[in-house]
């Protein structure tokens, strides 16, 4: 490979005769300029940029230490030769400070000054083959720093790492990934030629588009689940700004894709949730709208008949309801209404026998996602083998059987988990009134509104979990620490009823009657005749 040199000599025989006399060629070198001293040099050298500079050490206005020491600080990749006189040892000392590449003694020959130099044309061939090795291995390892974030963001919205783990491994993977709203984006890529179901140019292209349509946004992670499946990640401080910035994003890459892509794109969008745990919830959500379009689209080419299309509509709104608010002994009627219709349609195809059943499972999946649960939990088939499943129905009877118990194991992991989080609802509420009873301005109106639940059902609910009033359990845990102080203490009735809650003395004495069958001070002295 060639490289340049040029020669900074203030004795024009010298210079002449170094610029004349070396074979540069041979060397490895284009001679490409000279000056007679470093000021004059700076600019050529700017200019022709060489890669090697040969300067005497001593020359008027600027000396070769002098120019030596910029071309330093300011192109440090020149490497530098300099030449010195016998009795100059001081200036070869500062020469080594510097940096200089070679330090040659006056009177140099030409066969010298060729070994050296081409000493520096392996050293600079060196390096080009050390950068260009050192980029391979930037390249290599920066493919693989987005192999590894991409693996890490799928494991992120399938909902298979804990938060804490998910920020620690997001920060080595140099992704921020901690924010106040998420929100998912699923692009599904559908290509418009049958016969060529597998076009990777095509779905790069889509690719390119995606990612330069996420730019370089920070706020936005991008990964691929599938060829033909992409997912954006979309975090934000606002909520509502993050709606609205995925309902722009969407829109935009259906659009730049209907014009620079032959083939047909499905973005849809899950609902915004508050916590990293929960961002494959609108993942899930995504991925339901978007197999429900595909699947939608490919009924309805072959079915045709926009009548039929309209018994295959799932009601979603009476599932969703049903499934919130329904009893189990209520399942029969509600299947008669609702889900028959399309049961008794789904066996007329293959195609809309998979697609209204698996419409049913993904709602009803979803669902139990958002109860904190998993489909395998309530129906281990159907998670396990939900091909299987869908095989096996080729009778009206086991399509029935099969929708009834997923929609039953449902609404008993609902009830369980209703119950199970009102248990821990109400062991909270009476821990709070234990610590709190002595508090005169106590009531069941501000426990309630503490625990975000309005009084009539907090009434109803710390009834059957307790199995008494508020009013009951908040009187007896005073009665029976008032109890307490007047065997224990010499403190006037009034106080003890004020230390435990009660204002009025006189309303404390009523209240203590009516527990115990005494007043306080007939329950002091019966206590003291006791002792004697």
């Amino acid at each position: 490979m060639g490289y340049k040199v040029f020669l900074v000599e203030d004795e024009i025989v010298t210079r002449e005769g170094i610029r004349d006399n070396v074979d540069w060629k041979s060397a490895g070198f284009e001679f490409c300029g000279e000056a007679s001293d470093g000021e004059v040099a700076l600019p050529l050298i700017e200019a022709s940029k060489p890669d090697l500079i040969i300067t005497d050490i001593k020359m008027p206005f600027m000396d070769g230490l002098q120019l030596s020491k910029i071309i330093r600080e300011h192109m440090p990749w020149i490497k530098i030769i300099i030449l010195s006189g016998h009795d100059e040892f001081d200036y070869a000392k500062a020469a080594i400070k510097i940096g200089v590449t070679e330090y040659l003694l006056k009177p140099i020959s030409s066969e010298d000054l060729i070994e050296a130099i081409r000493k520096i044309a392996l050293s600079l061939d060196q390096e080009i083959k050390e950068r260009e090795s050192l980029k391979h291995l930037k390249e290599q390892a920066e493919g693989s720093l987005v192999l590894l974030r991409e693996k890490f963001l799928l494991r992120l919205v399938m909902g298979g790492v804990s938060s804490a783990e998910a920020i620690e491994h997001g920060q080595r993977l140099g992704l921020n990934i901690v924010s106040k709203y998420y929100l998912v984006l699923l692009v599904r890529i559908e290509l418009c030629d049958r016969d060529n179901p597998y076009n990777y140019r095509e779905y790069q292209r889509v690719e390119q588009i995606v990612s330069s349509l996420a730019g370089n946004n920070p706020n936005v992670l991008y990964t691929k689940k599938e060829l033909e499946e992409l997912v954006l990640i979309l975090k934000g401080d606002d909520l509502e700004q993050v709606q609205q910035e995925g309902a722009f994003l969407a829109n935009l890459i259906q659009q730049e894709g209907q014009s620079k892509a032959i083939c047909n794109l499905i973005v849809e969008m899950g609902q915004a949730q508050q916590r990293i745990g929960d961002i494959h919830r609108s993942f899930t959500e995504a991925v339901v709208k978007a197999k429900n379009v595909a699947e939608y689209s490919r009924i309805k080419k072959s079915i045709g008949s926009s009548e039929q299309m309209d018994m295959l509509k799932l009601e979603h709104a009476a599932l969703e309801d049903y499934l919130k608010f329904g009893n189990l002994q209520d399942i029969d009627n509600f299947f008669t209404t609702y889900l028959q219709p399309i049961s008794d349609f789904v066996l007329r195809s293959e195609l809309v026998k998979n697609y209204g059943m698996m419409d049913i499972v993904l709602t009803v999946s979803q669902f139990v996602s958002d109860l904190g649960g998993k489909v395998q939990q309530i129906a281990p088939d159907f998670n396990n083998n939900i091909e299987r499943l869908l095989q096996d129905a080729t009778s009206i009877d086991q399509v029935n059987k099969d929708l009834k118990n997923l929609i039953a194991g449902a609404l008993t992991f609902r009830d369980i988990q209703t119950q199970h989080q009102r248990s821990i609802l109400i062991q909270g509420a009476k821990t709070f009134i234990d610590n709190n009873f002595s508090d005169p301005e106590l009531h069941m109106n501000g426990v309630a509104s503490k625990f975000n639940l309005s009084p009539g059902h907090f009434s109803t609910v710390f009834s059957q979990e307790v199995g008494e009033t508020f009013r009951d359990y908040l009187n007896n845990l005073r009665i029976d620490r008032a109890k307490e102080l007047l065997r224990t203490t010499n403190l006037k009735c009034s106080e003890i009823g004020y230390q435990c809650g009660y204002n009025d003395s006189h309303y404390f004495s009523t209240v203590f009657k009516k527990k115990t069958g005494f007043s306080p001070q007939q329950f002091r002295g019966q206590s003291h005749i006791r002792k004697n």
